[in-house]
């Protein structure tokens, strides 16, 4: 409950425990809760600032890749952040001095998505020879679906990669979203292939998936298509919320999400996000504090963006319905 003491008559002893925990501020960690990808991440940001990035850090890349083993949802999170901050040169260089290494390929191939190359047939070439070296491995198939993603291929190139990784990981998170990028209108789908994605899925995926986020993503994703839109779609944006459809899933996902332990994949916390920001955006405070909260502070720039800075946006209603509660 909100306190109602004024800020003048509040003793220290009375402050809420948000304010004396900086570990409880709201902050963007593409990381999440992963430490150990953490560490390596900002040792790597700091190399290149530096100017000094050598074998060391190439080797704490490799370890905490590997060290995900068989985890192939938290292998997916640990490439994605890690391209995302290794900038051009350290893929080129770890790739160069080991050819054979799967990392090595993955995170080339990764890297050459996150720098946007507008020729991505070396990264299909580095996913093949990854997928080689483990065949057990969905990543490999992961990273070139988003490849033929990113050109628009046609729809046989991706269902014949996306067969590969239902053979290997049924409920892989990233595979999961990337297809429900390229089936939006957007892209290369259409709003009829989206319903087709989530009805196939429905009753299938158990609760607790790390795919488990995908329909209340797409439900989010078509939020905001109709606010970007404007006209009367803008203007009826909010009886989208009360669909029974949408409905159900925000209580599903509520009931569910944020009992503790209950979603243990690498990118829990990004679920969370997004459940905080449907949440917050149909209205619904008093679970949207139960899902802030379960956040424990981590933002991730998507889906709050879309209505600015993600850092300024999630913290409004995270500093009025947590940090005082």
């Amino acid at each position: 409950m909100i306190s109602t003491a004024t800020t003048e008559s509040r003793k220290p002893t009375d402050m809420p425990v948000f304010r004396r925990r900086k570990g409880n501020r709201p902050r963007l960690a593409p990381e999440l809760d992963d430490t150990a990808l953490g560490r390596v991440r900002q040792r790597l940001e700091t190399s290149w600032v530096r100017g000094d990035l050598d074998t060391t850090v190439i080797a704490q890349v490799s370890r905490v890749v590997e060290d995900a083993g068989e985890d192939w949802d938290r292998k997916a999170h640990r490439l994605a952040v890690l391209a995302a901050a290794a900038g051009r040169a350290l893929p080129g260089i770890w790739r160069r001095h080991h050819p054979r290494d799967q990392g090595a390929l993955l995170l080339h191939a990764w890297s050459d998505l996150v720098q946007d190359q507008p020729d991505l047939s070396d990264a299909r070439e580095a996913c093949r020879l990854a997928a080689e070296l483990v065949p057990a491995d969905p990543t490999p198939y992961v990273v070139h679906l988003a490849t033929l993603r990113r050109e628009r291929r046609p729809h046989h190139e991706l269902s014949a990669i996306w067969q590969e990784i239902m053979t290997r990981d049924r409920w892989n998170r990233e595979a999961h979203l990337q297809v429900l990028g390229y089936l939006s209108p957007e892209e290369c789908g259409s709003a009829v292939q989206l319903l087709d994605l989530l009805d196939s899925v429905r009753g299938r995926m158990p609760a607790d998936a790390p795919a488990a986020a995908l329909e209340l993503t797409a439900i989010v994703r078509g939020h905001q298509r109709a606010m970007a839109t404007g006209g009367m779609e803008a203007i009826s944006a909010g009886e989208y919320w009360r669909r029974e459809q949408v409905a159900s899933v925000l209580d599903q996902a509520t009931q569910d999400w944020t009992r503790p332990g209950f979603l243990r994949h690498a990118a829990a916390l990004a679920d969370l996000n997004v459940l905080a920001y449907a949440l917050v955006r149909s209205g619904r405070m008093a679970d949207a504090t139960t899902a802030l909260r379960a956040t424990t502070g981590v933002v991730t720039p998507w889906p709050w963006n879309a209505d600015g800075d993600p850092l300024e946006r999630f913290s409004q209603p995270y500093e009025r319905l947590v940090a005082l509660s």
